[in-house]
């Protein structure tokens, strides 16, 4: 039986339409381009992966040392106890168990966990509300509350105590998010957001780090540019130079091999390579001084529980624990629908959504009781970096987790993380951040984008989403209600943007009446499907949905589950071998498609024996 020529790559065209074509001419068959080399692979060697799951954790290193940094510069000077290498350690070894665990038995994509902004803003209004100690105006009656900076005041006790706070506030938002997943409700709502509820939250994912990485590049913008300019040529400009894989061997025993485009594999490692070295060159020391201690970190450390002291859990802490859990849910669901669509990849299921929302509670809890001001969430920028190089890989997720959970037990190892200069980790979060934003801009074509209606609903969500943060930030008086916790969840909630824009596009897309073909829900098919998976086989697309569902050995314990837990497990129709046999689900979405699934002269079934 003859095969038809593989493919482009789904990658290349994320959020492009062609054109229907007559009924009866077959859809035009297109050549691989010359930047899709993935099509034309099978599983990456090792090495390779290797590498990719560097790129990875630079990319998690600049969501790390965004979070750590923004939080430790609003503690006094010397006002941490302990190193904070080891606050470093604790947050990589808990987002290295949360990606193994998610990629694994959680929604089952290769998702990177990393701590984001839905943790970080609860947790700076939590620490700005601590409380001061009052002092007595000399000459006035009156008790104005002013930081105690005196030798006798106990300072740096005082910020742990809200350290720990923050620690308790990861820990609850993990046991809510977790028992939210057991549930399963935000994976059934997850099947009420169309294209008009995805796209501004990927817009709004896009654009809430700005602010972010203009600190950091603001640091030295030459090196910032430098390194953006970078990223770009080798992305985009040299994406179509391939190298041969293997230059070494004879033309004869290479022939089978497809020529490597390294630069757009490596459009993230060969730029931050670069300009480290130059900057070191150059003599110029631009590090985050919060980040490093005056003592040196210990080697090997093992995290355990109440390393430095048990988290504290006060209704404060409480508040801001609501607000994480349900702003993490939201962000977390949008990265899953983003991941499914660059994996080209029907839209997560409500169990996939279920497991993996637990999953990432399990490991927020796991942070919380580590000592971490920061959970765990899927990380948008990640993502970015999956759909920039065009590969992505379970096999990959596994070893940035391994990776991390190695950092996890050095400190001094995860201190090298804050050595790389902060212009190069604004500039790296900025291009993926880009790529999030313009994922985002492309979902809209799959709903009617010229209706009054969609329009509204896009706009508002959108500029809403923006402005009520900036509002609340900067207005000449705070929001208070008489109660401090309820103060702390309006404030976190009402300045966290993906959550604003989740919010509602979710709301006004289910209350406004609009046509199915004017939300984009009448193709019959998930929102992430292109025009090229409308054209698959129905027994293709069975087997793409199956991606998500359990590894075999864990399936045969789903009937063991209590009934409130089978939301956990995929439906009886949709688990099982199909016709033709299936082995353990999984085993071929191990890249994106373009590594394996329509590689000349294979298919799936081969491609399980490699």
């Amino acid at each position: 039986m003859s095969q038809t020529p593989p493919q482009a790559t789904p990658l290349l065209s994320v959020g492009s339409q062609a054109p229907p074509a007559p009924p009866p001419r077959p859809p035009a068959v297109q050549k691989p381009s010359s930047h899709s080399w993935v099509a034309l692979c099978g599983p990456p060697p090792w090495g390779l992966s290797c590498l990719l799951a560097l790129q990875h954790v630079l990319v998690l290193a600049s969501l790390l040392c965004a979070s750590h940094l923004l939080l430790l510069r609003s503690l006094p000077p010397e006002g941490l106890s302990y190193p904070p290498a080891q606050l470093l350690a604790s947050s990589l070894f808990s987002c290295g168990m949360s990606t193994t665990l998610q990629t694994w038995m959680g929604s089952r994509l290769p998702l990177v966990q990393a701590p984001s902004l839905e943790f970080l803003i609860p947790a700076l209004v939590l620490t700005s509300q601590k409380l001061p100690l009052p002092n007595r105006t000399p000459g006035n009656s009156s008790l104005v509350l002013s930081p105690c900076r005196g030798p006798g005041c106990q300072g740096p006790e005082l910020w742990n105590t809200s350290l720990r706070e923050v620690s308790g506030a990861v820990a609850v938002s993990g046991l809510l998010q977790g028992t939210l997943g057991l549930l399963g409700g935000p994976g059934h709502l997850f099947s009420h957001c169309g294209p008009l509820v995805l796209a501004p939250s990927l817009v709004v994912a896009g654009l809430s780090a700005h602010k972010e990485v203009a600190l950091f590049c603001s640091t030295h913008w030459g090196l910032a540019w430098l390194l953006i300019l970078l990223v770009v040529v080798c992305s985009q400009h040299l994406g179509s130079c391939p190298l041969p894989p293997r230059p070494w061997r004879p033309a004869a025993t290479s022939s089978t091999h497809t020529p490597i485009a390294a630069f757009r594999v490596l459009s993230v490692l060969i730029p931050v390579a670069c300009v480290w070295t130059i900057s070191a060159l150059l003599g110029l020391s631009i590090t985050p001084l919060e980040l490093s201690a005056p003592t040196e970190a210990p080697w090997f450390w093992l995290p355990h529980p109440a390393e430095w002291d048990w988290p504290l859990l006060t209704p404060r802490a409480l508040a801001a624990g609501i607000s994480m859990a349900l702003a993490a849910s939201i962000s977390s669901l949008g990265c899953y629908a983003l991941c499914g669509r660059l994996l080209h990849l029907p839209s997560p299921p409500p169990h996939a959504c279920s497991r993996g929302l637990s999953l990432e509670g399990l490991g927020s809890v796991l942070a919380g009781l580590l000592g971490s001001p920061m959970g765990t969430a899927s990380s948008f920028p990640n993502v970015g970096t999956m759909s920039l190089f065009q590969a992505g890989s379970r096999r990959v997720a596994h070893l940035v987790g391994l990776l991390c959970v190695g950092l996890g037990f050095s400190p001094r190892l995860a201190q090298l993380l804050s050595t790389v200069p902060l212009p190069v980790l604004g500039g790296v979060l900025g291009v993926t951040q880009a790529v999030v934003l313009s994922t985002g801009f492309s979902s809209f074509h799959m709903a009617d984008i010229d209706s009054g209606r969609n329009v509204f609903i896009v706009g508002f969500s959108i500029f809403m989403a923006l402005l009520l943060p900036r509002w609340f930030r900067e207005a000449p008086v705070l929001l208070s209600t008489g109660w401090s916790p309820l103060d702390v969840l309006l404030r976190s909630l009402l300045t966290a943007p993906i959550f604003l824009a989740g919010l509602l596009g979710f709301l006004l897309e289910n209350t406004i009446p609009g046509t199915q073909l004017e939300r984009g829900l009448n193709q019959g098919l998930p929102s992430p499907f292109t025009d090229q998976e409308a054209q698959m086989p129905q027994k293709s697309r069975e087997k793409s949905a199956q991606e998500y569902e359990l590894p075999f050995s864990i399936q045969n314990l789903c009937p063991c589950l209590p009934q409130p837990l089978r939301c956990l497990c995929p439906l009886p129709k949709d688990s099982g071998n199909e016709e033709g046999g299936s082995s353990e689900p999984g085993e071929t979405a191990d890249l994106l498609p373009g590594f394996g699934e329509q590689r000349p002269g294979s298919s799936r079934e081969e491609l399980r024996s490699q």
